[in-house]
């Protein structure tokens, strides 16, 4: 059949017509988010009949397919959703990003805030809880056998009854879920004495939906059972606002009369919660946070603390922040009569101060030591670690320790400091800062220049970030030709003995990195020699000897000999080849150089 291009104009206009009366008609009556997202798909088909994306064709009107639970001879105004969103925004609703004002996170949150990340919402116990009270709608199972036999499940009905044929009423409402079985028993005994066994069980709870209100995030009204918790509730509900609501003031109101009252605080430390059976139309108020005290640093609970009037005093600020074990002061912050106070207290003196609202607290460990753990390694017997009074040299501490004469290196012996490991860590680092400085601003005359520039500077930038990843040692030279100096020993230093050996090591730029038995003839270039000579990037002019009591020699060839300029090799010594750097900028390679000398001296490495 040919239709011709007037009539078939005409035939497009009518299906349109038709597809948006359908579409405006389907709006009218949709009431869920699947309803919704058809619809969409639906505008977008009629917006789009040749899309490829297209599922359904604008000219076959018979394929259009009805909603769920929408009929097509039934009208569903009126109807609500059955089916829970899930989350599912409606166009236009309003949102937590749109009502709530933005907050900045809390650097010390309110403590027992981690109770609404538990799993109250979605983890729920099975059964029910036998202090359950019973109420309309919940149903009962009932078995008798013997002389009469019956079995069915049966509704608690509205008047809180369920009715037994021949038996008649029995009132179970607000009967508790663990007496339920023998109260119906007894009811039935008392028509049916002998010959007829019973059993009862109650088989589900009937839901019920409680408000919650006050400062939390999503106020509102929520279902659940009535044995679920006042924490199950507010869960669901998004949580106590953090920077609004109270954790100790939240009131169960029925009838305009408060029930229970709620203190998160004696459910985080004592598990304490009220007991109570919900009931349809209760409100769960969250009345506004109370007194505050931020606790900052120095205990385990580093939390911001709400506190009633009689709390406000620091032996209970003591309890809940549990200060570290080695803290010794408080240090108290706040305003009174509107002028700043601040206070340095002992823990006692602490303990007996009245606070303030508002008031910021901070435990310090301020004892003075006295006592200092010192360290032992290397070749030694006896204990790994010393203590010591403050004041102590380091001859004293070794009059203590046992060493092998054979195996223990005593006339090298040398010192691991933490603060030397710091400055040599603070020194590499502004060594890489001005080195980042004379790479990016070095002035660039070319634009071939720049391109080589660049490349340049992501090696060196590649460097650095190599660079920064090395510990220094600390080590501390103490010993030079068999004498000791009698420093003062620091909290937490390690005193190396070196182990006797008969090896000298070899490494860094040369091909074969070992350690060579140690020869008295033989020179640095033998040993170098040994271990498979020079690489191509090797530094033969400047070759760094680090000595086994940690003393930093440099020697270079020169005319093909090696002169050393000072005395010869010694068992246990180590000789670090460096790498040589490509001269294209003078202050980079002069830097980087330098932080390659500092930084095999400082942890004994050698960076590529």
């Amino acid at each position: 059949m040919k239709i011709n291009k007037k009539s078939f104009t005409v035939l497009l206009n009518a299906v349109c017509l038709i597809s948006t009366l359908s579409t405006f008609s389907l709006f009218s009556s949709a009431q869920t988010i699947e309803q919704l997202h058809q619809l969409r798909q639906r505008a977008q088909q009629t917006d789009n009949p040749t899309g490829t994306n297209t599922a359904v064709s604008p000219l076959d009107i018979s394929s259009q397919r009805t909603l769920p639970g929408a009929a097509n001879t039934v009208d569903t105004m009126g109807q609500f959703a059955t089916q829970p969103r899930s989350g599912v925004q409606l166009p236009g609703e309003p949102t937590i990003d749109t009502v709530f004002p933005v907050q900045e996170p809390m650097e010390n949150p309110p403590f027992a805030a981690n109770l609404f990340i538990g799993g109250f919402e979605s983890e729920r116990v099975t059964g029910l809880n036998d202090n359950y009270l019973v109420a309309p709608g919940d149903k009962i199972s009932i078995w008798l056998w013997g002389a009469v036999n019956f079995s069915n499940v049966v509704t608690v009905d509205n008047q809180g009854n369920i009715f037994i044929p021949n038996i008649g009423p029995i009132r179970v409402a607000n009967t508790p879920a663990g007496s339920v079985n023998q109260t119906v028993t007894s009811k039935i005994r008392q028509v049916y004495t002998n010959d007829v066994n019973v059993y009862v069980n109650l088989l589900t709870s009937t839901p019920v939906s409680v408000f919650v209100s006050g400062p939390v995030l999503r106020p509102g009204q929520y279902a659940g059972l009535a044995s679920d918790s006042v924490l199950y509730y507010l869960k669901r509900a998004g949580g106590i606002d953090f920077q609004r609501g109270s954790f100790r003031q939240i009131d169960v109101v029925r009838n305009g009369n408060i029930v229970a009252s709620a203190d998160l605080y004696a459910f985080f430390r004592n598990g304490k919660l009220p007991e109570m059976s919900f009931k349809d139309g209760d409100t769960i108020l969250v009345h506004p946070i109370g007194n505050t005290i931020v606790v900052e640093t120095g205990a385990r609970n580093s939390f911001t603390f709400e506190f009633l009037n009689e709390e406000l005093n620091g032996s209970v600020v003591n309890y809940f922040a549990r200060p570290g074990e080695f803290a010794s002061h408080a240090s108290v912050a706040g305003i009174r009569n509107n002028k700043q106070f601040a206070r340095y207290l002992t823990i006692d003196e602490f303990g007996d101060l009245p606070l303030r609202a508002g008031d910021t607290v901070e435990y310090i460990a301020d004892h003075e030591p006295q006592i200092y753990r010192i360290n032992v390694a290397g070749a030694f017997a006896g204990a790994s670690q010393v203590m010591v009074d403050k004041g102590t040299r380091l001859i004293d501490v070794l009059d203590h320790i046992e060493a092998d004469e054979k195996l223990s290196d005593t006339q090298n012996i040398y010192l691991l400091r933490e603060s030397v490991a710091q400055k040599q860590k603070e020194i590499i680092e502004e060594g890489l800062q001005r080195l980042e400085r004379s790479m990016y601003t070095a002035p660039i005359s070319s634009t071939g220049e720049g391109a080589i520039r660049t490349q340049e500077a992501q090696l060196v930038a590649d460097f650095i970030a190599r660079a920064r990843q090395v510990e220094p040692q600390g080590r501390v030279v103490v010993s030079e030709n068999g004498e000791i100096a009698n420093i003062l020993l620091e909290p937490n230093d390690t005193i190396v003995i070196p182990e006797v050996t008969d090896l000298v090591h070899v490494g860094g730029e040369v091909l074969l990195p070992q350690s060579v038995v140690f020869n008295p003839d033989a020179t640095a270039e033998d040993y170098i020699a040994w271990a498979g000579g020079f690489t191509e990037r090797a530094e033969d002019e400047r070759i760094l000897v680090l000595r086994k009591n940690g003393n930093v020699t440099f020697t270079s060839i020169d005319s093909g000999l090696l002169a050393s300029n000072n005395s010869k090799l010694e068992p246990g010594d180590q000789i670090i080849v460096l790498p040589a750097i490509d001269t294209k900028v003078l202050q980079a390679v002069k830097d980087i150089t330098q932080i390659i000398y500092q930084i095999a001296v400082a942890a004994n490495v050698a960076t590529n």
